[in-house]
């Protein structure tokens, strides 16, 4: 089944943070996927807490363990995209990209973060995996 990470699962791998054996078990066994977006993020935060080099590193240590990267962008997509974020106030136009991209193609969201998806987990909106 295929699993879309979000940025924070992603971080919490690359980082060695707890759950990151989780995320780990998910390149194994599933067909690991992030829209572009969530890539995005991964790459600012390596970039703004070290260098671009170690941005550039990161987002290609996911690809080498098989991280598909989706550019969906077609105007039902966005406009998806553009509903969620009005109708879901606790949530990031980020995030909204991991749901849409999760609902596209029936697939569950791995991640962390219960501030912006526990909302998510309990509407049935998508699935949610949470690594911790």
């Amino acid at each position: 089944m295929p699993v879309i990470l979000d940025a924070c699962a992603m971080i919490a791998f690359l980082r060695d943070e707890p759950g990151a054996e989780q995320v780990e078990a998910f390149f194994r066994h599933d067909h690991c996927m992030a829209h572009a977006v969530n890539v995005c993020e991964v790459y600012y935060d390596f970039f703004r807490a070290e260098n671009e080099a170690t941005a550039k590193n990161a987002v290609t240590d996911l690809v080498a363990l098989g991280l598909k990267i989706k550019e969906d962008m077609d105007q039902p997509f966005w406009q998806e995209i553009g509903r969620l974020k009005a109708e879901i106030k606790r949530i990031s136009l980020a995030d909204c990209f991991a749901v849409a991209l999760a609902k596209r193609i029936n697939a569950s969201i791995v991640t962390s973060d219960h501030h912006e998806f526990d909302s998510i987990a309990e509407s049935g909106l998508c699935k949610i995996l949470f690594i911790r």
